[in-house]
């Protein structure tokens, strides 16, 4: 499978920069889903090395990577017009690049260039390249008539025509360029005096060593651009000295050559295989209790992130060779919830805790539902027990064929051992109201074989 070509990659970058795991498990996972990724870390801690290193692996894509500071403009990272272009008359250098006519003009006049200059005495040699050079100018004239008022931009080597792109310090960015970098990464276009390019970018990513301060009004038009990168990871300098002192070892030792890489075409397979990853609905339920835990402990979880966290528990299943979605892969999303750094420990505790129990929160609602239900039929039956009665057999046998579902989901022992538990307590509950009513006991199951 192609994972494995993806995970040689991921292991061969890991042994050449220390404790950067979780950077490059991230990088993978943004390509795969294209997802955009922002690094947080001081100077010096290999950020943009980590990153060069997988960018490098990626072999066949147009590459565009920049230091930002408030001197860079426009130009710089997305080209320049072409004033060509605005010429009555003329025609734009990308116009007469893409045609193909127009290039094999080119080359037949520079065969008779070439041809008449081996023997200037040849008469016939000198005629063939003035007809060619009429040849090749009528065709501009026809191509200034067809494209002569549509203004270009000179986009080559820029991040219009990228595929991955790096912007380190991109807070540095000054007010000029924002809206563009905006419209790139929400939109995969630019768009100058009309001209609009699409981009071929997979993902963006970028770095820095601080995260503006949103409450200043100066920097809180910062805000939507860092909302634009979907995946947040924090580095910090090597901790162990084991492993600082195998990066002194690799540094000291010649370079070895080049490992495993991955062609565009392989990766835009694997995006493909990433999409065909099934999500089961049992994941669906614990990212809603994920979703709601995190909202009641106060992280905003906006609606549009969280009905996009699709993707990237499907990488995280196919770079474990799984075809499903397993509770395991939601913990990719500890990169993908946070919003400031503050924030990590609370997310981390609450996927933990869902998935590591991933029915312990379905078991609480539905005992708390449970004891609602109970609570209510003992206000509700003193004044006409029997129509309470009624009502609480059916949203007590409503509970049973949650529980029923439950036992399906259950795949350890712990697990059916916790919801026969809580069958027994819904049971408990029952024969306790049908004793207060003073009406025969019935199971919940045989009341579920009568409705």
């Amino acid at each position: 499978m192609l994972n494995v070509k993806m995970i040689k990659v991921m292991g061969e970058i890991k042994n050449e920069v220390a404790e950067r795991g979780d950077l490059i498990d991230k990088m993978a996972i943004a390509l795969l889903t294209g997802k955009n990724l922002f690094i947080l870390g001081d100077t010096g801690q290999a950020k943009s090395y980590a990153v060069n290193l997988f960018r490098k692996r990626i072999t066949g894509t147009k590459q565009f990577e920049r230091l930002l500071s408030k001197q860079t403009d426009e130009e710089q990272l997305f080209g320049r017009l072409d004033l060509g272009s605005l010429i009555p008359g003329n025609v734009a250098k990308a116009v007469l690049e893409k045609d193909d006519t127009y290039q094999y003009l080119l080359e037949k006049l520079e065969q008779a260039r070439a041809d008449y200059a081996a023997d200037p005495e040849e008469f016939g040699k000198w005629r063939g390249v003035e007809e060619s050079a009429e040849k090749i100018a009528a065709h501009r004239k026809t191509l200034a008539e067809l494209h002569g008022s549509d203004p270009q931009v000179i986009t080559t080597g820029k991040i219009p025509e990228s595929h991955i792109v790096f912007l380190d310090e991109i807070f540095k960015a000054n007010d000029g360029i924002l809206n563009a970098l905006l419209t790139a990464l929400n939109e995969h276009k630019y768009t100058n005096e009309g001209y609009t390019a699409d981009i071929p970018v997979i993902s963006f990513f970028a770095a820095s060593n601080e995260i503006p301060n949103f409450s200043d009004p100066a920097e809180s038009i910062l805000r939507p651009l860092y909302d634009r990168f979907e995946l947040k990871v924090v580095t910090q300098y090597v901790q162990d000295k084991q492993a600082r002192l195998d990066v002194l070892s690799k540094k000291q030792q010649p370079s070895q050559a080049s490992g495993a890489s991955i062609t565009l075409e392989e990766l835009y397979a694997m995006q493909e295989e990433v999409r065909g990853v099934a999500v089961p609905d049992s994941i669906n339920e614990l990212m809603d209790n994920i979703l709601c835990e995190l909202r009641r402990k106060g992280v905003h979880v906006s609606d549009r992130k969280y009905f996009n966290f699709t993707p990237l528990v499907q990488a995280r299943a196919w770079l474990s060779s799984r075809d499903e979605v397993i509770p395991a892969d939601i913990r990719i999303l500890r990169a993908y919830f946070w919003n400031t750094p503050d924030e990590i420990e609370k997310v981390e505790a609450v996927i933990k805790e869902i998935c590591e129990n991933p029915l312990g929160d379905r078991i609480r609602e539905i005992h708390g539902m449970a004891s609602e239900v109970l609570e209510y039929f003992e206000g509700d039956a003193v004044g006409n027990s029997s129509r309470a009665m009624v009502k609480f057999r059916s949203e007590f046998v409503a509970l049973y064929g949650q529980i029923q579902a439950l036992t399906r989901d259950a795949q350890s022992d712990r697990d059916k051992d916790a919801v026969q538990e809580l069958l027994d307590q819904l049971e408990d509950m029952s024969r306790q109201a049908h004793s207060a009513g003073k009406f025969t006991y019935t199971t919940l199951s045989e009341l579920a074989a009568l409705q």
